[in-house]
């Protein structure tokens, strides 16, 4: 009876994943940059077994903890896995201000390194080679891989993000969609260059100019200055929505899976729909839905499962539409 138990006993799984802390030297920034990864229940017992990824990036003035510990992703994750949804592997890397894209100025490394007011140490924020989004697409990507057990190919891996890290997932996925098979984005910037009407009407303004992208972008303006510049081109370049037809006419079958959301007191609520109606426009599948809330941690963490259990979702079943 005892040996019973004691064999039933080693084949429970453990009710709950394990969250870590790593690190890699980043080619495309110069820098060693941590992250947090979450590895699910059965990672630490089931050896011979290979997991989807999901990349999480973090917001603006955020950094690789926030997931965990304002947003309780390692718990929501545990909840949907007991639930019956899949194991798969979360990653939540450090971006800085960077707004995940390669900057269109190299910055000032020596006087970022100097600068006393910021809470965050030059050591972990500050980067000579400002290439963020190689830094996530290509190195963290392929650093991931190897010393994890993944599944190393697109249909089983995804990106999502808040905010600045919903852009960055959503243009991240577009940039390189042989990489993510599927970007989601919660209060996400999806409309880089919209400068209204608000409340959004369905007849959209977009910026002409630097003045009119100053005054859309309020706090975050010296952020997205200094890594989109002041050439509304190179904003524009960078618009998801561009992205989306340049890859709807040049690679279509590799357009990612898309979701998104945001709260309806969002400031970025307005964007959001326009993004929403650009799609719809141009006939790409995506799932798109608003909820009560503002720009704020406790809608994010309230709805991290449903961009969770989303993907989980793709995971199982990567050729499904949106």
């Amino acid at each position: 009876m005892l040996l019973e138990l004691l064999l039933a006993a080693s084949t429970l799984l453990p009710s709950h994943g394990t969250v870590r802390t790593d690190s890699l030297w980043s080619s495309a920034l110069g820098v060693t940059k941590h992250y947090l990864v979450y590895l699910p229940p059965s990672y630490a017992t089931d050896t011979s077994r290979r997991y989807p990824v999901a990349y999480y990036l973090h917001g603006y003035s955020g950094d690789e903890t926030n997931w965990v510990k304002l947003g309780h992703l390692d718990a929501t994750m545990d909840s949907l896995i007991a639930a019956g949804g899949p194991e798969f592997i979360v990653v939540m890397p450090d971006g800085d201000n960077s707004w995940y894209t390669t900057w269109n100025s190299m910055g000032d490394y020596s006087a970022c390194k100097r600068d006393m007011t910021r809470k965050e140490p030059a050591s972990t924020f500050c980067v000579p080679w400002p290439h963020y989004d190689d830094y996530v697409a290509r190195d963290l990507v392929h650093h991931v891989d190897s010393v994890y057990r993944t599944m190393p190919d697109r249909d089983h891996r995804a990106i999502a993000g808040l905010s600045m890290g919903g852009f960055g997932a959503v243009d991240l996925a577009l940039q390189y969609p042989e990489v993510w098979s599927a970007a989601a984005s919660h209060s996400g910037t999806l409309q880089l260059m919209y400068a209204g009407p608000h409340p959004y009407a369905g007849h959209d303004v977009y910026a002409s100019n630097l003045e009119q992208l100053r005054q859309s972008m309020g706090d975050v303006w010296p952020s997205l200055e200094q890594a989109l510049g002041k050439d509304t081109a190179a904003w524009r370049s960078r618009d998801p929505l561009t992205r989306v037809e340049r890859l709807r006419d040049t690679h279509p079958a590799l357009m990612p899976a898309l979701y998104f959301d945001v709260g309806t007191q969002d400031p970025w609520v307005d964007e959001n729909r326009a993004f929403d109606a650009g799609l719809t426009a141009l006939h790409v599948p995506h799932e798109y839905h608003e909820y009560p809330g503002a720009h704020t941690w406790p809608y994010w963490s309230e709805h991290v499962a449903q961009s969770l259990a989303w993907i989980g979702k793709r995971f199982e079943h990567p050729t499904r539409d949106n």
